[in-house]
């Protein structure tokens, strides 16, 4: 579903609960031919799909508010060299994306990686397009720990956009 420029996207989850909610909504009404229960049944179910989706209509829209702010911010630098000492500040990466996960949810997590290293980058909504394994991509975001106050360095992404780019191989020779 598109809202202005945003493509507002319900999570598989999401999708489950309601589908889950309108059998049992159907199975009671047909047990017990009792019209009340749609009574608030409906409504219950619109706002059950309605919720995901104006949750991630803000989200996105916050994101998008924040990007200018840090593409202003952002300092280019290589995977290798994030660690503990830059937590809090604003970087850009770019690489490869070798994994991503939790996509279903609307909130995926990206394995990127260049050719110092490799980094989590995890995004909080989904972002504007759809980013796959494969893709060379640009990451934009705050450097935070792993864990609440521990683990390794990853990327709270803002802004992950694919670049058109091409990979450079070294040539055998």
């Amino acid at each position: 579903m598109k809202i202005g420029s945003y493509d507002l996207r319900i999570s598989l989850l999401a999708l489950s609960v309601v589908a889950l909610f309108a059998v049992i909504l159907a199975v009671t009404v047909l047990i017990t031919n009792d019209m009340s229960f749609l009574i608030w049944g409906v409504p219950a179910l619109i706002l059950l799909f309605v919720i995901p989706l104006a949750l991630n209509y803000m989200s996105q829209k916050e994101y998008a508010d924040l990007e200018p702010v840090y593409r202003e911010k952002a300092k280019t630098v290589r995977i290798r060299l994030i660690n503990e000492s830059m937590i809090g500040q604003v970087v850009r990466v770019e690489g490869v994306v070798e994994q991503v996960h939790f996509q279903f949810l609307n909130r995926p997590s990206y394995v990127v990686a260049d050719r110092s290293g490799e980094i989590s980058v995890k995004m909080f909504t989904s972002p504007p397009e759809r980013v796959k394994k494969g893709d060379i991509v640009e990451a934009i975001g705050t450097v935070i720990q792993r864990y609440i106050m521990t683990g390794d360095p990853v990327i709270n992404c803002v802004v992950i956009k694919k670049i058109d780019k091409k990979i450079e191989s070294r040539k055998k020779e």
